[in-house]
């Protein structure tokens, strides 16, 4: 039996368009499913360095340094559990020799890892998925090398749900499209033959990756739907696209900022064990001589005085060390509340009068009352820092003046607190807020300055909302340093000023 060519052509059209939209279909399928398992590993890859930054800092912080294994064995439990905490992720770790040393999983939901775990101990990323878990095994890094490996299971339902949606979605355009396309073209092929050829040019652009800017057929028809269904549907490919663009652009800048959390890390436990070992070299020493002088009686009273002096050293430096890192690692919810601040300054000075009078130094408080929304203890800590600094930098007969007030248009309270002992050298400025930087050394330690206090001051300033900057040297027409604060005005503040006016 003859086929009219109006059959021939309809059949023609309906297999050229079942082929355009499976291609289209399996390249749009196929590029999703590409960026699901990117997205994953690099989702999975970015825990397993947190995993491993946690775990170094853990061992790092330990009070009593021991062998990474023994370390797994004691603590792997609790770790686990952390890191699935902050993760929020099923974790189990092991140690080198495949044991398992804790888990987050109870035992019945946990799966096999089998030769997954081989290949992690051998220093490689294996992983596989079974049914809706992927499961993850990758190098747990210790110290010296690996020590052991860490398994995350991770559920991939969302990404399988999500594909089988898109693969649904497809197959029913493509019945619909075709479906639509064979009868029209069966009856009005020729009249349509223009369109058709439009709508297959704008599909292989898209295929090709020149995404169309307008529907390729003004028409109030299937074809016109078809054409507005093909440019809706480039657009969102073309956005999903820029969007995963997008996202990869902020996983490699996360990345980034990760290996320079490292890097800080690692000059950070480089300066922190440089400091310690200056007050705990000069204790072994003054034991030494004890020891080999033990009657000595002016040895026994310079070394018990100097021992005391370096232990009280010492133990301000692992005071001052311990709350900055709990700054940077978590964030303290501040019990805010309107504060004025003309009376926290004298409640401050009044704590700090008499290590001034020790050294013979005068305090003068020229500050107007201004109210402003903070945490009384965090606002204390900042000052008492600030003056305590004033007090071991100054001179002997001089002179630590603090004043300011609120300024009502700028709605803030500034602060100034002066010092008249040596400047700050201009090329020390910059550093001033770094922790444990010290303009000089040998005064810091004579002081027992340690380079943490104006690190911990501006962190507790800015968490209040607040910032502090060193001003120009002479800006008081007088040779000195000033630290100058500025913080929020409360409402409180604002409405006095308002009354004034």
């Amino acid at each position: 039996m003859r086929a009219g060519i109006k059959l021939k052509f309809s059949g023609f059209l309906a297999v050229l368009l079942i082929l355009t939209v499976v291609v289209l279909s399996y390249l749009v399928l196929r590029g999703i499913e590409r960026n699901q398992q990117a997205q994953i590993e690099g989702i999975l890859s970015q825990q397993t360095r947190l995993v491993n930054l946690n775990v170094r800092q853990s061992y790092y912080t330990e009070a009593v340094r021991m062998e990474p294994s023994a370390f797994l064995q004691q603590s792997g439990r609790r770790l686990a559990q952390e890191l699935a905490n902050s993760t929020g992720l099923p974790i189990t770790l092991y140690d080198l020799n495949a044991r398992q040393v804790g888990s987050s999983i109870m035992a019945g939901d946990r799966a096999d890892a089998g030769e997954l775990l081989s290949y992690a101990l051998n220093n490689k990323i294996a992983y596989r998925e079974q049914g809706e878990t992927m499961l993850y095994v990758a190098p747990l890094d210790g110290p010296d090398g690996q020590m052991g490996a860490v398994q995350i299971q991770y559920s991939v339902a969302s990404y399988h749900e999500f594909y089988a949606r898109i693969r649904q979605l497809f197959i029913w355009a493509g019945i619909v499209v075709v479906a639509l396309s064979f009868g029209l073209g069966y009856l009005f092929y020729n009249r349509f033959a223009v369109a058709i050829t439009r709508l297959k040019s704008s599909a292989d652009s898209i295929r090709e990756g020149n995404y169309i800017s307008a529907s390729p057929v003004n028409r109030k028809d299937e074809l016109g739907d078809l054409g507005q269904g093909i440019y809706y549907m480039s657009t969102s490919i073309q956005q999903n696209i820029a969007d995963m663009d997008e996202e990869q652009r902020k996983l490699k800048l996360a990345i980034e900022k990760l290996q320079a959390l490292e890097q800080q890390q690692k000059q950070y436990i480089g300066n922190i064990s440089h400091e310690f070992k200056t007050p705990l070299t000069s204790i072994k020493a003054y034991v030494e001589l004890l020891d080999m002088y033990k009657d000595d009686p002016q040895l026994l009273d310079d070394a018990t005085n100097n021992i005391g002096k370096e232990t009280e050293r010492l133990y301000e430096m692992v005071e001052k060390v311990l709350h900055l890192f709990a700054l940077e690692k978590y964030d303290f919810e501040n019990q805010a509340e309107d504060v004025e601040i003309r009376a926290l300054l004298e409640d401050a000075c009044g704590r700090m009068r008499g290590k001034a009078e020790k050294f013979v130094l005068r305090m003068e408080l020229d500050v107007q009352p201004a109210t402003i929304r903070s945490d009384r203890e965090s606002l204390m800590h900042i000052f008492i820092n600030l003056l305590d600094n004033a007090i071991k930098y100054n001179e002997p007969g001089g002179v630590i003046r603090i004043d300011g007030g609120p300024r009502i248009k700028e709605r803030e309270a500034v602060i100034r607190i002066f010092n008249s002992g040596a400047p700050i050298p201009e090329e020390a400025r910059e550093k001033i807020f770094e922790p444990f930087y010290t303009v000089n050394k040998d005064r810091a330690r004579q002081s027992g300055g340690t380079g943490l206090g104006l690190s911990l001051v501006k962190q507790f300033v800015e968490k209040q909302g607040g910032a502090i900057r060193l001003l120009p040297n002479g800006d008081q027409n007088e040779e000195g340093t000033t630290f100058e604060l500025v913080f929020p005005l409360a409402d409180a503040s604002l409405q006095v000023g308002n009354n004034s006016d």
